[in-house]
């Protein structure tokens, strides 16, 4: 029996699956740094995202400090980095292509969640739901409560959130993992980028299931 579509939910990561957050993160380390006096690589730092914000910070601060610092770059962030931030190519249409084929399409993110609603509304890209601050396992519950039956990422913490869930990983190497990574580390499906996914949904919904 094929797959019903109208009561499929996909999940979507955001950070380097939907967006390209690196310039405007860049951008938000270089104006942290400035601000706090304090050395921070940006270049370095955007090479390992998808972690919470606390896992980087605390590489150029004390921990004392970690959370006043993660206060202050929330506050700066919007006015540096929504606009700095594309969307990746392909990202308007996965979200679209579940619409098409009835189902919904949801936003679970570690990224601070009114941040992660900003990007989206810049962006013009419009999820049923968006869920954020929860990273790897924690992303299962979200997954869980909105019945996803995929989970799509660029991280190995994208595919350990599908795998707690129990849905299908789906991950894109638009990351900081190469697709052979992303396959060595037990996702379902590896693709390119988000270009490849309304194609690979159309025929996971076309093939049978048991």
């Amino acid at each position: 029996m094929a797959h019903m579509a109208s009561s499929l939910t996909v999940g979507f990561d955001l950070d380097m699956t939907l967006i390209d957050s690196r310039p405007g993160i860049h951008a938000c380390y270089k104006a942290l740094s400035e601000r706090t006096g304090t050395y921070i690589d940006a270049d370095l730092a955007i090479t390992r995202l998808g972690p919470p914000l606390e896992e980087e910070l605390v590489n150029w601060f004390p921990v004392e400090q970690l959370a006043a610092t993660a206060d202050l770059y929330r506050e700066m962030y919007p006015t540096i980095a929504i606009a700095a931030t594309p969307a990746l190519p392909g990202a308007r249409e996965a979200i679209a292509a579940v619409r098409n084929a009835g189902g919904r399409a949801i936003v679970v993110t570690a990224k601070y969640e009114p941040n992660a609603k900003l990007h989206l509304e810049h962006l013009g890209i419009q999820p049923d739901a968006v869920v954020g601050n929860l990273w790897a396992e924690q992303k299962a519950a979200a997954l869980r409560e909105h019945d996803a039956a995929v989970y799509v990422g660029d991280h190995e913490g994208d595919v350990r959130a599908a795998r707690a869930a129990g849905t299908l990983s789906v991950t894109v190497a638009t990351g900081p993992f190469s697709a052979g990574q992303l396959g060595a580390l037990g996702a379902d499906v590896v693709l390119t980028d988000l270009t490849g996914f309304p194609d690979w949904l159309t025929g996971y919904l076309e093939a049978p299931r048991a």
